[in-house]
């Protein structure tokens, strides 16, 4: 058995609403391989699903360093972005997602978590604008495909409104 099959069979089994078998079970894994990318990044997020964003921080962060790359290295922004959020590192949070957008253009969970994110950080006008944005570019029904003109205007005239709020840091 490869290590992926490995890591995707106790992903198979787990529970979301009780981490600690995953966790065990990912622990030994993590000792035969402490730098494997993937390794790390499972490991980060199944102690984020634990409610452990703290440790999953440090775990995501070093799944990036150790080069994680293509589905996975966008899985882990938009985990890590959240976890980020969720701990109320906006600023972090949105520096994660900036750069995973850049790795990752088309991505509609990216654009919509760090939508959640700017909301949170209080830039109420820019969440809703990105929002509109992922609606307008992947929701293919005639009845939306109608206003994607006017969802991207009224996208562009919240962006250049700003928001009169300030932003939380």
């Amino acid at each position: 058995m490869t290590l992926d099959d490995e890591l995707d069979a106790i992903f198979a089994a787990r529970d979301r609403d009780d981490m600690a078998p995953t966790i065990a079970a990912l622990l030994p894994i993590y000792e035969r391989h402490p730098e494997n990318a993937r390794v790390l990044y499972e490991v980060g997020g199944a102690y984020d699903t634990a409610g452990e964003e703290e440790t999953a921080v440090g775990f995501y962060e070093r799944a990036i360093a150790a080069g994680l790359e293509g589905d996975l290295a966008r899985r882990c922004a938009v985990q890590y972005g959240s976890t980020l959020r969720n701990l109320g590192r906006y600023a972090e949070s949105l520096e994660v997602f900036a750069r995973a957008r850049r790795q990752h253009p088309g991505s509609p969970s990216l654009a919509t978590l760090e939508a959640l994110t700017r909301h949170a950080a209080g830039e109420t006008d820019a969440a809703f604008a990105g929002l509109l944005d992922v609606i307008a570019d992947h929701v293919d029904s005639p009845d939306i495909d109608r206003y994607k003109a006017a969802l991207r205007g009224n996208a562009d005239y919240l962006r250049a409104r700003g928001n009169e709020e300030t932003p939380v840091e």
